[in-house]
């Protein structure tokens, strides 16, 4: 496994994240059938689709939403229903650009800067800004792939490995091992 560059911000070591696990979450929504969009485990839940889009968007739209500050509170959360899996795939690489494209615009002192959740003229939370990106475009991003995983094996679909193996793969570190080991 190559050893990365030393990190000299802030936002440097979220984007190494980020480009550490981009092509993890593809390979999760690489795995959803067209035709099982519309599918969904429970009446309260969201389609795979939808689950799916929302994982693809999140984010460039967290990127997107920090840079306002503060930012006004939307009345509700809407989640779109794909008409089709490129619709995702293209989704997801538009967020891929985003962050790619926005994260190194901050640097040390906007990570450090507090940031503001404000319905009206009252503030429902604030925290660093790092901590913001750190919570809701990562832990978030993970939980949902993780609530995402669970739908992929309700609808018996191989599980994608990520930090380690799942029941269908083993861990990715084992796997590009198996793939250099056959192409020596």
């Amino acid at each position: 496994m190559p050893i990365a560059p030393p990190l000299t911000s802030i936002a440097d070591a979220l984007l190494a994240e980020f480009e550490t696990q981009a092509p993890v979450t593809r390979r999760f929504l690489d795995r959803l059938p067209g035709d099982k969009l519309t599918w969904k485990p429970h009446e309260k839940s969201l389609t795979a689709g939808q689950l799916a889009l929302h994982i693809a968007l999140v984010p460039g739209s967290i990127v997107r939403l920090v840079a306002d500050n503060p930012r006004q509170a939307r009345g509700k959360f809407d989640f779109p229903e794909p008409a089709t899996h490129i619709e995702i795939l293209e989704a997801f690489d538009q967020s891929i650009a985003t962050v790619r494209n926005e994260l190194p615009g901050y640097d040390d002192d906007a990570m450090k800067e507090t940031w503001r959740l404000v319905q009206g003229d009252r503030e429902l939370f604030s925290a660093p800004r790092s901590a913001i990106l750190r919570d809701l475009m990562f832990s978030h991003w993970y939980q949902h792939r993780g609530q995402f995983s669970v739908y992929l094996r309700l609808l018996n679909l191989p599980v994608p490995a990520s930090w380690g193996p799942s029941a269908d793969e083993p861990p990715l570190f084992m796997q590009q091992a198996h793939t250099d080991a056959q192409s020596s």
